[in-house]
């Protein structure tokens, strides 16, 4: 039998608990005595030495850990929009203010001792804070007391710190009677804070992306590329071949890659014509689940990729459907590191360390005509135009009735239909272009979703079982 590449030392009984800590470190990256919940670190730090190297190898990624934490630090290939910090309470993404926040207080927190109370943490991020042009900290400001709440909800969860002694809610109500009293973890706290390169070596946000050294020999590019290929198809819900370098998409295909990764997370990877994922049996490996029960936005994502399926299989409706190419991603990586780009700071940045991602951005490794080659293996896509969205959204609310889609949504159908197209693109299943969605490959997997959802009810019943409480999305 031919040696293991993955978990080479891991038996065959325990290789389910093994596969589990690498799903978890994959998942939450940051794993605490407390976070994402009891026994969850004693889980991972069973395995350290067999992912630490499984990680270093498979993906170039490397796991830090001690006694109170394990860390995962990433190497990003690409920064994409669908990579954010949810509030506690609300899921609801990090706004650039609680971002803000969180960089100033994690700062702040490193120069206390082993305890501190919010009046006086809000003491200290105050000067900070207000040093920042369109930033700022003002107790009366709408928004500002809130944000400062999620960003020390986020730390309690990730057991950053331990509130000992009041709470939160007491100080946003009155700032001037009410505090908390926080036990600090130094050691998580410097865990959460880890960018591969020092902040003040930057000139552009792509000096935190993993690029390969121009000029690099064949075996390390092909190397890379394989780093590379698993990344992605860890990482993203679905990986299209038309999107990527031909050296990727070479690595995507290897059949050794898709052992790895199976062996690795216990969960199978899926190969089509079009692209490549990895499928979550487990239900529990991904932050955006779907299909299932994830209350109205997740059902109406489903009944719309449905009524898609049937237009596309409708003779008499399909001829009408163009087909468009979809944006090249390069292009709309290029916009989104311009966009981070115009809010970096000039001052401060340490001229003779300074990094220039444009003299190390492996432009030489690319061999000759792969550009036209990406270009070829790009197909247009069905292109479903945003009137027959709102008609397939209106036929919706006429068929189960507007009460299914819960309070928040019932007088909104266009509010719920952007929510389900924005889930969607997330997913990669859609992409979101002026005047429609163009639509990917893998939508097709979800033709027959109504199978397993609701039926229209009668007799005033609702026709589906959303949670009451879904209001987050």
């Amino acid at each position: 039998m031919p040696a293991r590449r993955v978990a080479a030392s891991v038996e065959p009984a325990d290789l389910s608990s093994y596969q589990q800590a690498a799903r978890l470190m994959l998942l939450h990256s940051v794993v605490t005595e407390t976070y994402p919940r009891p026994k969850a670190l004693a889980s991972v730090l069973q395995w350290a030495d067999e992912l630490t190297k499984d990680f270093r190898d498979l993906f170039g990624y490397t796991l830090s850990t001690s006694a109170r934490h394990a860390r995962l630090l990433r190497r990003l290939d690409a920064f994409d929009e669908s990579q954010a910090f949810l509030t506690v309470k609300s899921k609801k993404p990090f706004d650039r203010r609680r971002l803000a926040y969180l960089c100033l207080v994690l700062a702040c927190l490193n120069r206390s001792r082993i305890e501190i109370t919010l009046a006086d943490l809000v003491k200290f991020l105050v000067p900070y804070a207000n040093a920042i042009e369109h930033l700022g900290f003002d107790a009366t400001a709408a928004g500002h007391k809130d944000a400062v709440v999620d960003v020390m909800d986020w730390l309690v969860d990730r057991g950053a710190l331990r509130i000992s002694d009041g709470s939160t809610e007491d100080w946003a109500r009155d700032h001037d009677r009410g505090d908390a009293l926080f036990d600090i973890d130094h050691d998580t706290c410097a865990a959460l804070f880890k960018p591969n390169r020092p902040l003040q070596h930057l000139t552009s946000a792509a000096g935190l992306l993993d690029t390969p050294t121009a000029g690099t020999g064949r075996d390390p590019r092909r190397r890379l590329a394989a780093q590379r290929a698993r990344r992605m198809l860890i990482e993203h819900p679905v990986v299209y071949f038309a999107g990527i370098d031909p050296e990727t998409a070479i690595a995507l295909r290897q059949p050794t890659l898709a052992e790895d990764i199976a062996r690795l997370t216990g969960l199978p990877v899926e190969r089509r014509a079009e692209g490549i994922m990895l499928v979550d049996t487990t239900g529990r490996f991904t932050d955006k689940r779907f299909p299932g029960r994830g209350g109205a936005v997740n059902r109406t994502a489903g009944l719309i990729l449905a009524k898609i399926a049937d237009l596309q299989e409708d003779a008499d409706r399909s001829g009408s459907l163009q087909r468009l190419l979809p944006p090249d991603p390069r292009e709309g990586h290029a916009d989104l590191l311009s966009r981070i780009d115009m809010a970096l700071p000039e001052a401060d940045t340490l001229e003779a360390l300074a990094y220039d991602p444009q003299t190390d951005n492996g432009q030489g490794t690319r061999g000759p005509g792969t550009e036209a080659d990406a270009a070829e293996q790009r197909a247009g896509l069905p292109f479903v135009e945003r009137g027959v969205l709102e008609q397939m959204i209106t036929e919706l609310y006429e068929e189960f009735g507007p009460s299914s889609f819960t309070n928040k949504w019932q007088g909104d159908p266009g509010g719920l239909l952007a929510e389900a197209l924005a889930l969607l693109a997330d997913l990669r299943l859609v992409h979101l272009v002026p005047g429609g969605i163009l639509v990917w490959p893998a939508a097709a997997r979800y033709r027959n979703i109504t199978a397993v959802l609701p039926r229209p009810a009668y007799e005033g019943q609702f026709a589906l079982d959303f949670p009451l409480e879904d209001t987050s999305r």
